[in-house]
């Protein structure tokens, strides 16, 4: 499963309450949830280019960085510009019983989303359970 607790999140929260800046999950949105034996993690982002967004893994840390940009035509002046442009990056710290492995992303629509399969050792399984004989060995005393 993803774990929750995220040790830049208190500093994020700080930076939004002091400078009123946009941070970079306010900028990258998700969802993330398991369904069966995957666990599925969708990003929203609106206005960025497919080839600009990289994913990678590395030591149960996924990170995604996409980069918006808003370039105005030449000669343009910029009225309103409230659309955050940049690069944007966002980790995610997974705990060690998804298989980090076979992740696959794809994007659509403006939003990304991560499959994680669930790791073999990770799904439930059943037990089997042997039949014994009745008969006891007898005590001596």
């Amino acid at each position: 499963m993803l774990v929750r607790t995220d040790p830049f999140q208190a500093f994020d929260r700080l930076a939004q309450q002091f400078f009123g800046g946009l941070t970079a999950s306010a900028a990258m949105p998700l969802d993330a949830y398991r369904a069966g034996d995957q666990f599925l993690v969708h990003l929203d982002l609106p206005g960025v280019r497919p080839e600009s967004i990289e994913v990678d893994v590395e030591h149960n840390v996924l990170s995604v960085r996409a980069q918006r940009t808003t370039v105005p035509g030449d000669g343009a002046q910029v009225v309103v510009h409230e659309r955050p442009a940049g690069t944007f990056t966002r980790r995610l710290h997974l705990g060690d019983n998804l298989d980090t492995d076979h992740v696959e992303a794809s994007y659509d629509a403006g939003v990304l989303t991560l499959r994680i399969p669930v790791a073999e050792q990770a799904k439930p399984r059943k037990i089997a359970i042997t039949a014994g004989t009745s008969e006891r060995p007898a005590l001596t005393a």
